[in-house]
């Protein structure tokens, strides 16, 4: 997918400013932004739902203004809040999208029941929907966006007003849909588990990229060093005092006996630190570096604006 100068106002209000951002096939993007950030007109660009005013999105090579019904059948949409017809039961549900998408009679019932599997709801084929809990309403919706066997999934907020345990379950689907070769943007504010779900992430505030690209380079980018954190068992201002002299940190601080500072010196020469702490007779407990995640990230580039 390749968006390009993308905007889309609202009256006054320009929810997408001039965005620009590519998606690989295979890519499982992260897309993050505050509330009101323009992540949700996105994505609904994308799935053909609404129109910009400028720029263009297109997947494999379609407009999806200039002709949206040959890019409905390459993508699967989920949004933040959707409908769900609850007086029918779960696999004519499914049916029923399976037969919007021209999906012949004689094909539907293994595919219906290869998506239920791949949902973990087989045990609630003949149930009605209104009888699902939310996370097993939200593993439908899925199911849903999946029948049709999509390139690329758009998924919005996927994880929203879901428990921990519903959660876990879903993130446990995107990453088998992962492994099953599927492209995906997927939007949400639950950042530690994009971490581990992502190769890639986008960053978006007051409709404007901030930045983009592979998880790793970006967090190696904002941490501009490496941060160590260092256990002492005793002497506490002694070593904060030793550590403060030496020239290759900076930005020592000392919380409940935890040391942190910010290692300035050679990359590869960082474990001097502990050398000198040990040969001075300080009693050390741990000795690791601090890792940045996507929370770090995220309050790094942004400035909590919003459209």
């Amino acid at each position: 997918m390749a968006i390009e100068g993308l905007t889309k106002r609202f009256g006054k209000l320009t929810a997408v400013d001039n965005l620009s951002l590519h998606v690989e096939p295979g890519d499982i993007m992260g897309f993050i932004g505050p509330n009101g950030a323009g992540k949700t007109t996105t994505i609904r660009i994308a799935a053909t739902l609404l129109k910009p005013d400028s720029g263009r999105v297109c997947i494999e090579d379609i407009d999806v203004v200039k002709d949206p019904e040959a890019v409905r059948p390459l993508i699967g949409f989920m949004p933040d809040f959707f409908g769900l017809y609850e007086d029918v039961l779960v696999w004519e549900y499914l049916d029923f999208f399976a037969s919007a998408y021209h999906i012949p009679p004689h094909k539907r019932r293994r595919l219906i029941d290869d998506v239920l599997e791949l949902t973990d709801l087989t045990t609630k084929r003949d149930s009605l929907v209104s009888e699902l809990s939310r996370g097993m309403q939200q593993r439908l919706c899925l199911a849903k966006t999946l029948v049709h066997d999509p390139k690329l999934l758009l998924l919005d907020e996927p994880a929203s007003g879901l428990d921990p345990r519903a959660r876990i379950e879903i993130k446990e689907l995107l990453k088998e849909l992962r492994r099953m070769g599927k492209t995906i943007l997927i939007s949400s504010h639950i950042l530690p588990e994009l971490a581990d779900l992502c190769n890639k992430i986008t960053i978006i505030e007051q409709g404007r990229l901030v930045v983009s690209g592979d998880v790793e380079t970006i967090m190696n980018q904002c941490r501009g060093g490496k941060v160590l954190s260092i256990g002492i068992i005793d002497r506490h201002e002694e070593a904060l005092a030793f550590l403060e002299k030496l020239g290759t940190l900076c930005d020592v601080k000392c919380t409940d006996g935890l040391i942190t500072a910010k290692y300035v010196g050679d990359p590869d020469e960082d474990y001097m630190v502990l050398t000198a702490l040990t040969t001075n007779g300080f009693k050390v407990r741990s000795f690791t570096e601090q890792p940045l995640d996507l929370e770090d990230v995220f309050m790094k580039v942004t400035r909590g604006a919003v459209a």
